[in-house]
């Protein structure tokens, strides 16, 4: 680790442990808020996608009052981002609930009241890499306490990943739920799905007639120092071929770092539900796209480098794809995907990774905790 980064770490460690508990033990001088509800995030300027539903959801609730705390810690100066926690902390302290949908320091920093409920709306389903307490990177060994402790419910997709899920993210029994992820209710309705494709093929004619081929893939590195491999590689397979219109979507991590990459400016959620065929690495954003039971590839030239320094809960090759390190394979392996592929493989897949996801999860979620 370089020495900025260090201290970075250093002083998110005394943010943590000191001042956020101080903060926290002043706002519970109060009493909790019947009814106050809290969204946060740190990646996000505004309620980002997977907490959108539970949002619209809860603000048809007439007892409940909405506290939008939404940033993006990234684009903030050290002051700027000490006042805004000390702002969530004394809010947290007072809150009936509180929704994150990521990794959120803030609600782990201290032992919080019994009667604040936190929910992590986990933003992904499915199980593929390895992650939290399971890698050597996701958490640094000097990291005092629990990053993910506090949490009342932890929702998954799918009974598979409870296990995993408790493992990896050290929670007791009964934390980890299998209700569905709440994302996953917008991804099925048919409204969006229909609007989605007008708005895709509004901005996109010539791509009419043609297989739409989705590459989105994954970081490499870290969320500072982000990199691809493969890009290249995926461009010159398809954009000489007529019967095929790529679209490129790259992970938010490497578009902030890296603003003149081409990649599509619709989000990544509303073109899944217009691809016929997804390209992805090692992106859980293919469990998302497995819920249209479509085809998908995995192209990964460092698949092997990949599986020796992160590992993964469920081996590729076992998924219904063809997995492609070479370049040259790529395109024969995606006519064998969309031509040749078995619909009732696709649908196990989805039923295995995303079982619980059925358009109600959003509900289920809010009448595990008691809200309605």
């Amino acid at each position: 680790m370089g020495a900025k980064r260090f201290v970075k770490e250093q002083l998110k460690m005394l943010l943590q442990h000191t001042m956020l508990p101080a903060a926290y033990r002043l706002g519970a001088l109060r009493r909790v808020q019947k009814g106050l509800v809290v969204f946060a995030d740190a990646h996000h300027d505004s309620i980002p996608f997977s907490m959108k539903k539970m949002y619209a959801r809860i603000k048809k609730e007439d007892r409940c009052k909405i506290k939008v705390m939404c940033t993006d810690f990234q684009k903030m100066s050290f002051l700027s981002l000490f006042v805004w926690l000390v702002r969530f902390m004394l809010l947290y302290a007072r809150a009936e609930y509180v929704f994150i949908c990521d990794n959120f320091l803030p609600v782990s920093s201290c032992k919080k009241r019994s009667s604040t409920k936190v929910v992590q709306l986990w933003h992904s389903g499915g199980l593929f890499k390895k992650s939290g307490y399971d890698t050597p990177y996701s958490v640094p060994e000097y990291y005092k306490g629990n990053v993910f402790a506090n949490y009342d419910l932890l929702t998954v997709s799918a009974k598979c990943c409870v296990p995993v899920f408790e493992r990896m993210m050290r929670q007791p029994p009964g934390v980890v739920r299998a209700t569905g992820i709440s994302r996953s209710d917008v991804l099925l309705s048919k409204r969006y799905i229909r609007l989605c494709r007008e708005r895709f093929f509004e901005k996109y004619p010539e791509a009419r007639g043609r297989k739409i081929v989705l590459y989105a893939p994954t970081f490499r590195g870290s969320a500072d120092d982000p990199g691809l491999c493969g890009d290249d590689d995926v461009t010159a397979a398809f954009e000489n071929d007529k019967r095929y219109f790529l679209v490129k979507k790259l992970h938010p991590h490497y578009e902030n770092k890296h603003p003149g990459s081409i990649s599509c400016d619709i989000p990544c959620e509303r073109l899944l539900p217009v691809a016929d065929l997804l390209i992805t690495d090692f992106s859980s954003v293919l469990f998302d796209y497995c819920l249209y039971e479509k085809p998908f590839v995995i192209f990964a030239p460092d698949y092997d480098s990949y599986v020796r320094e992160v590992g993964f809960y469920k081996e590729p090759r076992s998924f219904p794809t063809t997995v492609v390190r070479d370049a040259c394979d790529l395109l024969q392996a995606a006519e064998n995907e969309l031509y040749h592929r078995k619909k009732e493989e696709l649908s196990e897949f989805k039923r295995f990774h995303m079982g619980m996801c059925d358009g109600d999860s959003t509900d289920r979620i809010l009448k595990t905790i008691g809200l309605i």
